[in-house]
């Protein structure tokens, strides 16, 4: 799209973004590395995807569906946290933020079709480090896993938000 000389993206077919914030039962943050096409490298992120592109499908649905394909794992409790654009100055799309709790591992993920995904397994206390050794072997890591440990770090005994 352009408006004047602002030239921005609309997705179509879709009505946003989900991306998920999911630790095991052992503390690890459930991350995933695939090769993006538009940065031409392998990149990590949490597990997310497209809302909306399997029909009239809410974000939660989505956020479901995502996880499981993308990591194998399904959740037993899910807590929306925030719903925000990817890129304001960018594209329209919206992304909402979900926190998965109760994970157990029904399949080995991997995505679906074109996607081939590896899913890393990180300890809490060690992400940080783990992403800043991703940068040096040339991974492009996605600012939006540190928002996602924000949210992790407000959250009170794994349910909710604190006030």
């Amino acid at each position: 799209m352009k408006e004047g000389r602002w030239e921005y993206v609309r997705r179509v077919n879709a009505n946003g973004a989900v991306m998920i914030v999911a630790v095991t039962e052992d503390g690890e943050l459930l991350l995933v590395e695939e090769y993006r096409v538009p940065l031409h490298a392998l990149t990590i992120g949490l597990p997310a995807g497209i809302s909306g592109d399997e029909g009239e499908e809410s974000t939660l649905q989505s956020a479901r569906r995502e996880l499981e394909e993308e990591t194998g794992y399904r959740a037993d409790a899910w807590t929306y946290l925030f719903t925000g654009p990817s890129s304001p100055g960018l594209t329209t799309e919206m992304v909402s933020f979900y926190l998965a709790e109760g994970l157990h591992q029904i399949s080995e993920g991997g995505g679906v079709a074109h996607e081939n995904i590896t899913v890393h397994r990180i300890p809490l206390p060690l992400v940080h480090g783990w992403l800043m050794d991703q940068t040096g072997q040339g991974k492009v890591v996605d600012p939006k896993i540190f928002m996602g440990l924000y949210f992790l770090s407000r959250s009170v005994n794994g349910v909710g938000l604190e006030e």
